[in-house]
């Protein structure tokens, strides 16, 4: 049977966490693909796959809309697309698609696959903000939660960082909303460490970056420091202060390292924001946090978001 995986990122890479061999793709599917092969597998642009041999078209990310759109042109049925991110978008878009999933992927790795909540989208009146619609189609509650610390900033000393860049697309937004602030970008560019615990398919994903892909996207590149390495060797000796740090690092032992670095240096009146921290998929940042707090002897004060991967946003007081 052929299944066809469109994106080749973090959801695909969450997609093989879940159970997909990656043996049982024909290919994988990218608008603009920046590699031939992922995993052993072709990588290809939507025009080439042979819509007479895809019998399931999986779609990792959530560019849910314009991809349905597309699937449509190129003559692939709704009911042969599966949408992992379909969370994203009040309507259903696998109603039509169950049960293609469940008699090609089998009931066990289908139930681990199709979703059931909604997250209400952008609305269409808040669109036309300081971010783009393109910057904020990722992830709206994230975005617009970043936009409204970054406007509380004001009279905060420090720095902005991010620890954990991969593509930079949320960078992008932090240099955007924060232009006068130097912004620390620290990341291997190369994937995780080996003793992390990535999985293959993840690592393959991270591995498909650069400092140089990440500097080109920023609006104010002349703010930004790229710090390449694992932290915190990258650090260098680094003392600074910061007003915002994000950490999206996935695991416990970055996660860790960057609350014991950041959390003492961030100024009061500062944010920071815990990626993944409600992610059952990674537990290690909320590991990460409980241990620090522990080595503190007190809980920091924080509050939830329901973003689509559970931030957590600390605040210096």
């Amino acid at each position: 049977m052929g299944i066809y995986v469109w994106g080749t990122g973090c959801g695909a890479s969450e997609l093989m966490d879940r159970g997909l061999a990656p043996e049982r793709i024909a290919a994988f599917v990218e608008s603009r693909p920046d590699s031939a092969v992922l995993l052993g597998r072709p990588v290809l642009p939507p025009e080439a796959v042979p819509v007479s041999q895809c019998d399931l078209m999986i779609v990792t990310t959530r560019q849910v809309e314009p991809i349905a759109e597309k699937c449509a042109d190129l003559g692939i049925p709704a009911e042969r697309c599966l949408y992992l991110k379909n969370s994203v978008s009040l309507s259903d878009r696998n109603a039509n698609s169950r049960d293609t999933a469940y008699q090609i992927l089998g009931e066990e790795l289908a139930e681990k696959l199709l979703t059931r909540h909604h997250i209400i989208p952008t609305p269409n009146q808040l669109r036309d903000t300081r971010l783009t619609g393109q910057e904020r189609e990722n992830d709206y509650v994230r975005t617009g939660t970043l936009e409204l610390l970054c406007r509380r900033l004001d009279g905060v000393p420090g720095a902005a960082a991010e620890l954990g860049v991969y593509r930079g697309q949320f960078a992008r937004c932090v240099n955007r909303l924060l232009p006068d602030r130097t912004l620390y970008l620290f990341d291997s560019f190369q994937g995780f460490d080996r003793a992390a615990g990535a999985g293959e398919a993840i690592q393959a994903a991270h591995e498909k970056t650069s400092a140089e892909q990440v500097l080109a996207v920023m609006p104010n590149p002349e703010r930004v420091v790229l710090k390449p390495g694992f932290f915190p060797e990258s650090l260098e000796g680094l003392e600074e202060t910061f007003c915002f740090v994000s950490l999206d690092v996935d695991f416990e032992p970055a996660t860790l390292a960057g609350l014991r670095y950041f959390w003492p240096r961030l100024s009061s009146g500062g944010y920071l924001m815990l990626h993944d921290w409600g992610n059952p998929g990674l537990p290690g940042p909320a590991t990460a946090l409980k241990r620090y707090q522990a080595e503190l002897g007190r809980r920091l004060p924080a509050v939830p978001i329901p973003d689509l991967n559970g931030t957590l946003v600390l605040c210096k007081i």
